[in-house]
């Protein structure tokens, strides 16, 4: 059940992005339903790996090079579906940082 809210909380989250940042478009709402299980998908099997790669830009930047790594798992993810659109990196990006937003405060207001 935790999984499934997740993904709803996930969902909503990509929805709101898409309504405030112009570059990030979502065509259906089975097209952000599925954007938001492949992000989770993304997130947890290629997201690592990237960031075991890049740790020493990691370090140097602070962390800061994580929100660069969270941008192109979202372009990532809208190239692999049909129906949410990304325009370039910057939307990525800023969408991300909102997504994260977004999902943070939704699940801690569920607790």
């Amino acid at each position: 059940m935790k999984r499934i809210i997740g993904l709803f909380i996930s969902m909503l989250a990509l929805i709101l992005t898409a309504q405030l940042i112009p570059g990030i478009e979502i065509i259906s709402l089975g097209a952000g339903f599925w954007a938001a299980l492949i992000l989770g998908l993304v997130n947890t099997f290629i997201k690592p790996i990237l960031t075991l790669f890049t740790l020493p830009l990691t370090i140097l930047s602070f962390g800061l090079f994580l929100v660069l790594i969270n941008g192109g798992m979202l372009l990532l993810t809208a190239w692999l579906v049909p129906g949410f659109i990304v325009a370039n990196f910057l939307a990525a990006v800023s969408g991300a940082i909102l997504v994260s937003i977004f999902s943070n405060l939704m699940l801690k207001s569920l607790i």
